[in-house]
């Protein structure tokens, strides 16, 4: 799949180790899959952020484990419980992925394009709102 990269993502996942890396390149992947029209930036000073009318997700390689930030993630169904943290937050959820654990490509997938389509839709606070 060929999509625009922003070379400051880039340099965030090439300083990674490389199981890290495979993640996030895998993340990546699924979500400009999700949806050819997303784009890459950074926010928070060095954190990479995938938007598309609003944020979709962001990556944080943590020392044990790689957490994929789903935004409007309290919205979006979860049927395959792949959510792992952030069950408190109103707008956020997390997916931890862990060295030797496999992606649910799918689940996330359509995770992705659930978020897109709520932003696409107004966002959270609208959605909740009606």
């Amino acid at each position: 799949m060929t999509y625009a990269t922003d070379p400051r993502v880039d340099a965030y996942i090439d300083k990674l180790p490389a199981w890290q890396r495979a993640i996030c390149h895998e993340v990546r992947d699924l979500v400009h899959a999700a949806d050819p029209a997303v784009v890459e930036t950074i926010k928070r000073t060095d954190k990479p952020y995938f938007v598309l009318q609003g944020n979709v997700c962001a990556l944080l390689a943590a020392k044990t484990h790689v957490n994929v930030f789903l935004y409007d993630g309290a919205i979006v169904p979860d049927p395959e419980g792949i959510i792992t943290g952030g069950h408190d937050n109103k707008t956020a959820r997390t997916v931890a992925v862990r060295q030797g654990e496999k992606i649910n490509a799918p689940a996330l997938t359509a995770m992705f394009r659930q978020i897109i389509a709520n932003n696409r839709a107004g966002g959270w606070r609208v959605l909740k709102a009606q």
